[in-house]
């Protein structure tokens, strides 16, 4: 059997094509949108959105946070708007690819004959985007109702350094008026039977060390080279991944998330084989957990997953009735979650993908479309959960 390569008609709640899940449809056309940097196509990303809120009959609000970069808003009005809302966040852009390393098109979304969706995005994170989408459309077709405002989001430049989307807009009078509660992001794909949940993350900390130094001709033993300096800068982080690589490997009780990873990712200096040069850099990327003690203040806020907190209770008690093994986690890297926590709400970051090998940023992402089918299943019961949960203290 070949490799299905159709479905580029798209269509939301209507006819899919040879026979396929509208929904399967839907984000395969989403997938084929070329989002991607450094010259993501945003314009066909809000044009693809703004079809889908008229097709749910949502108003969308589009806040331009800096030239060329918008964060839209679908918004699902509440019997009891006056209760703080539900966020539902996702990004629409997606990382680079190397295409000699795929097996197919990265932007033409093949499903093979094991029903697997090959494309940049499958899991990081357009898969979201639409199973968010597809819950809404279902919830609103049975004719339900919430008490909490539902907001879907998406948001602009996430995959870049710095995550300048959110990072700029939740310093915005629009972000307050939103008035959230509870946060929902992306997550990660877990290769076992449970689904990983991740409540905080490691801080981002990239660093450049300046090595100056003696210079001099190549033929001479000069002293105080930069690059004698640089040796000691490198063996001393190197050191010390090594001894962050010896706790994650010996102790059953830490994650990837649990401790710091260390990277050396640059090396600038030099300008012949036959000068000995002046200054030397090394940069290294360094993924902090937040129950590191810094002097650096960086944020460390975790959301609660205690039973104790409504939002985690109503949360994990959705997923246990749909007999669903939660794994809690530092999230290992960095999402717009960290900057929904820096404002004191609390975020969890989930992608209901299990069974499904880690792929986000990898060569040939795929998704399974069973998979992703279950996972909107997912979000049908747990977003009108969690906008279901009665008043709280927040919310006065």
């Amino acid at each position: 059997m070949l490799p299905d390569k159709d479905g580029s008609g798209g269509c939301g709640g209507g006819q899919a094509t040879s026979g396929e899940d509208p929904s399967v449809n839907l984000f395969r056309e989403y997938l084929r949108l070329r989002t991607v940097h450094p010259e993501p196509d945003y314009d066909a990303a809000l044009r693809f959105l703004d079809r889908i809120a008229e097709e749910l009959g949502l108003p969308m609000k589009k806040i331009e946070v800096c030239p060329g970069r918008v964060v839209s808003i679908m918004t699902w009005q509440g019997t009891n708007p006056a209760l703080k809302s539900i966020l539902l966040n996702s990004h629409t852009d997606v990382v680079p690819v190397y295409q000699e390393h795929w097996k197919y098109d990265a932007f033409a979304a093949v499903k093979d004959a094991e029903g697997n969706i090959f494309a940049r995005g499958t899991q990081d994170m357009k898969c979201v985007t639409i199973q968010y989408i597809q819950a809404i459309r279902r919830l609103k077709a049975e004719g339900r109702k919430c008490m909490r405002t539902i907001h879907l989001m998406f948001v602009p430049d996430e995959e870049v350094g710095g995550h300048k989307g959110m990072e700029t807009f939740v310093k915005l009078p629009e972000f307050q008026k939103l008035n959230i509660g509870f946060a929902l992001d992306e997550g990660l794909a877990n290769p076992g039977e449970a689904f990983t949940v991740f409540y905080g993350e490691r801080n981002p900390w990239w660093i450049t060390v300046h090595c100056p130094g003696s210079p001099g001709h190549g033929s001479r033993f000069v002293e105080n080279t930069a690059a004698e300096k640089l040796r000691s800068i490198i063996n001393s982080f190197l050191d010390f991944r090594e001894k962050e690589k010896h706790r994650l490997n010996t102790s059953e009780c830490f994650t990837l998330g649990d401790v710091t990873t260390v990277n050396m990712t640059m090396v600038k200096g030099g300008v012949a084989y036959n000068v000995i040069p002046a200054e030397m850099d090394v940069s290294f990327d360094l993924r902090i957990p937040p129950t590191v003690n810094l002097q650096k203040h960086m944020n460390q806020n975790l959301t609660s997953t205690d039973d104790s907190d409504p939002w985690w209770k109503t949360f994990s008690t959705t997923c246990k009735a749909m007999n669903m093994t939660l794994e809690k986690e530092i999230f290992p890297a960095a999402t717009d979650s960290r900057f929904i926590r820096a404002v004191g709400l609390p975020a969890i970051g989930f992608s209901p993908m299990n069974r499904t090998p880690i792929l986000l940023h990898d060569h040939n992402e795929y998704l399974n479309e069973q998979v992703f089918l279950k996972g909107i299943q997912v979000y049908e019961n747990l977003v009108p959960a969690l906008a279901n949960v009665p008043a709280l203290p927040c919310d006065t």
